[in-house]
């Protein structure tokens, strides 16, 4: 059973463990976008050869909290299936993120050797860029999210470079912000847009919004068969 938090606002980078590595330490990329930050649970399972970059969602005014502002990622306009969404400001946050994959890849790192992940909207983000963007990436962990502008794909994946990522999906059943139908549905939809063989969708009993050990296990498992050290390949 799982109840864990792991949302404090933490650092950026988790560094790699010290001494393994006499040049730069790091052959692989993880992406992680959440709204406060999760180096610290990075760094309870960090890999020596993988650079956790955790980008925190900027401030701004969101509809469904009565446009006060808080961290987000892009506008929400309501909780429901049906509800409208930002569209504008979900393909602005893409491009962002691209934008990140693309500095790595200047950075030397190539983009099937980063995963993109996310917490809640930042999953979905993670989600939404892999299936559009034309950079090959190794996969995507996508937790407690959902893939927005559904209605846009298979179209907007038509060209995707990602038809055979990886993808690691969990959720809570007892989520009350994303309900779990939310996921259910998101990982329906994922396995009709990618090879159905490459999609995993794992729940957590008693997981409300947030992350639990048991989980984590689950993400650093996942990392390890998909971000191998250059030896492993």
């Amino acid at each position: 059973m799982c109840g864990n938090n792991m949302s404090a606002p933490l650092p950026a980078i988790v560094p790699a463990q010290q001494g393994v590595f006499f040049h730069s330490p790091f052959t692989r990329v993880l992406i992680f976008l959440c709204r406060h930050g999760w180096a610290e649970a990075f760094a309870g399972i960090r890999i020596p050869h993988v650079k956790y970059i955790c980008p925190h969602a900027p401030t701004m005014p969101v509809s469904l909290n009565m446009r006060m502002s808080m961290p987000s990622w892009f506008d929400i306009y309501g909780l429901s299936p049906d509800a409208d969404e930002d569209e504008a400001g979900i393909k602005r946050a893409s491009e962002n993120l691209k934008t990140l994959i693309d500095q790595e890849v200047k950075n030397g790192i190539p983009s099937h050797r980063i995963i993109l992940g996310g917490f809640s909207q930042g999953g979905a983000l993670s989600l939404y860029t892999a299936l559009t963007t034309q950079q090959k990436l190794a996969g995507v962990v996508a937790l407690s999210c959902w893939l927005p502008l559904r209605k846009s794909f298979p179209q907007a994946a038509a060209n995707s470079a990602n038809k055979d990522m990886h993808v690691l999906q969990c959720h809570g059943d007892a989520d009350p912000l994303v309900p779990l139908m939310f996921g259910t549905q998101t990982a329906e939809k994922m396995k009709s847009l990618i090879n159905p063989a490459n999609m995993a969708f794992k729940t957590y009993r008693g997981l409300p919004h947030s992350a639990c050990p048991e989980e984590m296990v689950d993400v650093k498992r996942f990392i390890e068969k998909h971000l191998p050290a250059i030896s492993d390949e």
